[in-house]
């Protein structure tokens, strides 16, 4: 053990960040699985608990080596994941296993398990634009040869894993806009690049609008394609979230109560751990509305601590990136820091009502799964160019580049 803390470096703040962060998982999912557990276990709670302290175990691990491993591999391998990640993707779109009327995981053959590839696609896309904007500095301001080589890959990117999960699409082009941003990418081809994507979004809101007046009646998704099987469900959640309502029958409606009712519970400190009631009630009290749990439990003071710790952690990343010495390593950190953080706070603002319901998890909180152990891989990547920055300040005068580092 002591062996293992002699060779961790980076950031020790991220680090503490990280492990407060998945010593309340434990407490949190081991709260709320209470329901679940007494439907496929029952009752047998600690299923669920050991689980998850399996998948804290190898996440840390997969954090430790990521970190370890010079971050100019990724550089190297980017370019190879990224283009792998599209045939994924579509292999995923039409052959993938279907739940809920989209395709996002597939299953891996000899050990039977899942995983949603647009969380390695994300993974793999971050690490190229990383790549792509590093190289392009001289010449991001061209339109033929700086915008559109970094923003094809986004497209194809969001446009693959959208008919399924249109919300973690959205997310993803929210997060690529702002790196290329960062990137010095000219205003006028982001913000013509904003309106386009701007179009299916009001054809959206203006779908949810004209099937309120129509009398209520709710789309379905009936006799159709991968491609088009979730419309009715994105209208329907959005029509949810700009006029309300309070039908039981409605799971979007019914969702959002118990959310809310979770909340109003809770208070300023909470009813205390392991003492919500909503746990029974909400659906995916575990994963995607594990934050109104979270506020049950620990109250309104609970709530703002979790936030205050994903802007620490963001604000540890922007540091990161002003100090790294090459323009990857920055990029990487940065892009990776901005989309975990950006999913939180769509997260949280699915479980107070600001945001419309999406599937997307509260990243180290939710319960185990895929998702959760590419974030850990993420936060490996940022701690991994954390190394080199805290190497390059402790040796300054003999500072070479990180190309040259095999350690």
């Amino acid at each position: 053990m002591n062996h293992l803390l002699n060779k961790t470096r980076g950031d020790k703040v991220i680090w503490t960040l990280v492990v407060i962060l998945a010593m309340m998982s434990l407490l949190v999912v081991y709260s709320s699985t209470g329901s679940l557990a007494y439907k496929m276990y029952r009752g047998n709670t600690e299923v669920y608990l050991f689980k998850q302290v399996v998948f804290i175990a190898i996440g840390l691990m997969l954090i430790y080596f990521a970190h370890l491993i010079n971050y100019t591999l990724f550089s190297r391998i980017a370019q190879v994941l990224f283009w792998i990640t599209v045939p994924l993707l579509l292999y995923t779109l039409f052959f993938g296993v279907k739940l809920n009327e989209g395709s996002r995981w597939i299953r891996l053959p000899i050990i039977n398990l899942t995983f949603q590839t647009s969380d390695l696609a994300k993974l793999a896309l971050f690490m190229y634009l990383s790549r792509m904007l590093s190289k392009k500095q001289n010449i991001i301001k061209d339109f033929k040869t700086g915008f559109v080589p970094v923003i094809i890959p986004i497209a194809i990117t969001c446009l693959l894993i959208a008919p399924a999960n249109l919300s973690t699409a959205l997310l993803t082009g929210a997060t690529s806009m702002m790196l290329l941003f960062i990137g010095r990418v000219r205003m006028k081809h982001l913000f013509l690049t904003g309106l386009v994507a701007m179009i299916p979004v009001l054809l959206l809101i203006l779908s949810a609008v004209i099937q309120h007046n129509s009398n209520g009646i709710k789309a379905k998704a009936e006799n159709r394609s991968r491609l088009t099987a979730r419309v009715s469900t994105w209208v329907n959640r959005v029509e949810t979230f700009m006029y309300g309502g309070n039908s039981q029958d409605d799971e979007d409606n019914y969702q959002v109560n118990q959310a809310k009712i979770a909340i109003a519970k809770g208070g300023i400190v909470g009813l205390g751990p392991g003492n919500s009631e909503q746990r029974n009630f909400l659906p995916h009290p575990y994963s995607d509305f594990i934050y109104a749990i979270i506020i049950e439990e620990y109250g309104i003071v609970g709530g703002a601590v979790v936030m205050f710790v994903y802007l620490i952690f963001l604000f540890r990343s922007i540091q990161l990136f002003r100090k790294c010495p090459y323009a990857f390593g920055a990029f990487l950190a940065l892009a990776l820091s901005f989309t975990l953080v950006i999913q939180a706070m769509a997260n949280m603002a699915v479980n107070v009502n600001l945001f419309p319901v999406t599937g997307v998890t509260l990243p180290l909180l939710s319960m185990g799964g895929s998702s959760f152990l590419f974030t850990c891989v993420a936060i490996g990547l940022i701690l991994s160019v954390s190394r080199y920055v805290e190497k390059s300040e402790l040796k300054p005068a003999v500072q070479s580049s990180p190309e040259n580092e095999l350690s």
